[in-house]
């Protein structure tokens, strides 16, 4: 397995302790000693570290379709068949497939961040884990925090009564990650609403020439399809479906 692609799924599982560290003062992990071998332990490599990455497991899905660009791609390449009236073309092992490595690309430099001042120093022994967590969750905020309306910052804010935060450091990881779901569900909709205009027209052409034909028993859907096949083909539409989306990021 590609190294970089190792650490990002390392760094994802630490991130998964990142709710943790918010509901313990100085210690995040109980106060328990598990020796392997012969005794001797490093940074990162005890039983009770492997059995903490071991659980994290199970919250990893959630962390990484709330806190990365995986929601965002994965409605707007789901808007795209529903729009095309492919059925279940592309599958869906495709589709999410896709868009997992399309995050793992757009995430590659926050990622990276968070390997070189979080993973890496707590591996080594130079941060304590309570240490780690806060460094890794200041990439990860502020990734999300340039994707996230204001609109949807102050309404958990507000809800939770959190103090108005002087940078994007000081919002806590409770009230940014819905606030981020919250505005990533606005963007991908927006942008399934532009994918369906252009289908949406060719199937109320061919609908119409159906019926002005006389043509009623035959379904307008099954003679668009072809249509808009062809038409997504000539304009190169996954290219600029991905396009879309990458740029989507950069703003």
């Amino acid at each position: 397995m590609n190294k970089k692609l190792v650490l990002s799924l390392l760094a994802f599982q630490l991130l998964g302790l990142l709710f943790h560290s918010h509901a313990f003062a100085a210690d995040p992990l109980p106060n328990v000693s598990v020796n392997i071998g012969d005794g001797t332990e490093q940074p990162g490599t005890s039983a009770l570290s492997l059995i903490l990455l071991i659980t994290v497991l199970s919250v990893a899905p959630g962390i990484l379709v709330l806190m990365t660009s995986f929601t965002r791609i994965v409605i707007v390449l789901g808007f795209v068949r529903t729009s095309l009236g492919t059925q279940q073309m592309p599958p869906n092992q495709v589709l999410i497939g896709l868009a997992m490595f399309l995050t793992f690309f757009i995430m590659a430099p926050t990622l990276s961040q968070v390997n070189t001042v979080a993973l890496q120093p707590y591996l080594k022994g130079e941060l304590t884990q309570t240490q780690a967590l806060t460094k890794a969750a200041e990439p990860m905020k502020k990734f999300m925090f340039n994707q996230t309306r204001q609109k949807d910052l102050l309404l958990f804010m507000e809800y939770t009564k959190t103090e108005k935060p002087k940078t994007y450091k000081d919002i806590p990881i409770t009230v940014m990650v819905p606030a981020y779901a919250l505005s990533e569900l606005r963007t991908s909709f927006q942008m399934g609403f532009m994918i369906f205009i252009p289908f949406l027209i060719i199937d109320m052409v061919v609908a119409s020439t159906l019926m002005a034909m006389g043509m009623m028993m035959l379904p307008p859907v099954m003679i668009s399809l072809p249509f808009k096949i062809l038409l997504f083909v000539l304009v190169d539409g996954w290219y600029l479906i991905i396009k879309s989306l990458l740029l989507s990021f950069n703003t």
